[in-house]
């Protein structure tokens, strides 16, 4: 698709978030297109945490509506997706830790390089080792960082592909303040997504992926570090839906 074609394929409005509704094959064929005509191309992520963060925040909101396409992330965004639009009936469960190691071999295939920007530099040393054949442009940590040297030395190292790894929503502010400072086609905003490519990151086993119970095994992984967003924040999240879902149904 052209830049054009992604703005007209109108996305879904969810609590004021334009989530784009793009299959795997989709968001991959974009990178590609954008990457090889040298178009900027943004892109993040909304899940049910996102959605709890964004409900009724218009600056938020706004910010996040800023990139050009939002991808659906975990089952939380994905059942609410079906509950509400018609248009996500035939919708495929979508996760960022799906799409990533799609993206690694794309880039593999086409040669695009990759600079790393986010986490620890112990984690991003690890990932040339996890993916030997990936072409990786330079790495850089993000939390201790200066802004004017990592914008040179992202210029200089000439990437296709920039990965951006700071928590959301400090990555999307990152992004939408440097992009247009950089001379990247594809921007992405990956989270702690940084993990899959370094190989490090704690996933439940696959049938707990098939039956959208993975969220569990990362709370039992790091209780003291996921409890509130899993327990509180998903206890959160399904009573909005149940508001939001019978106030359409009242207006109806």
């Amino acid at each position: 698709m052209s830049e054009n074609e992604i703005k007209n394929r109108k996305p879904i409005l969810f609590w004021g978030l334009k989530i784009n509704l793009l299959s795997y094959s989709e968001i991959l064929d974009e990178i590609k297109s954008y990457v090889k005509s040298k178009q900027k191309l943004t892109i993040t992520y909304a899940n049910s945490n996102t959605l709890n963060k964004i409900y009724k925040n218009k600056t938020r909101t706004e910010k996040i509506n800023s990139f050009d396409i939002i991808h659906p992330d975990g089952i939380g965004a994905y059942h609410a997706i079906r509950l509400f639009f018609k248009s996500g009936a035939g919708f495929e469960r979508m996760t960022g830790s799906d799409l990533y190691p799609l993206l690694v071999n794309e880039c593999i295939q086409n040669n695009f390089s990759i600079f790393f920007f986010g986490h620890r530099l112990s984690t991003l040393i690890k990932i040339q080792a996890n993916l030997p054949g990936l072409k990786i442009s330079g790495v850089n940590e993000g939390y201790d960082f200066d802004n004017t040297s990592l914008l040179e030395k992202i210029r200089v190292s000439h990437p296709d592909i920039l990965i951006v790894g700071l928590g959301q929503f400090k990555q999307e502010d990152w992004i939408l303040a440097n992009k247009d400072r950089l001379d990247v086609p594809v921007i992405l905003a990956v989270g702690e997504g940084i993990k899959v490519f370094a190989g490090t990151k704690i996933r439940g086993p696959v049938f707990a992926r098939r039956i959208g119970m993975e969220w569990f095994f990362r709370l039992l992984s790091n209780p003291f570090k996921f409890w509130f967003r899993y327990t509180i924040g998903n206890s959160l999240f399904l009573m909005r839906i149940i508001k939001s879902k019978m106030t359409k149904f009242s207006n109806s």
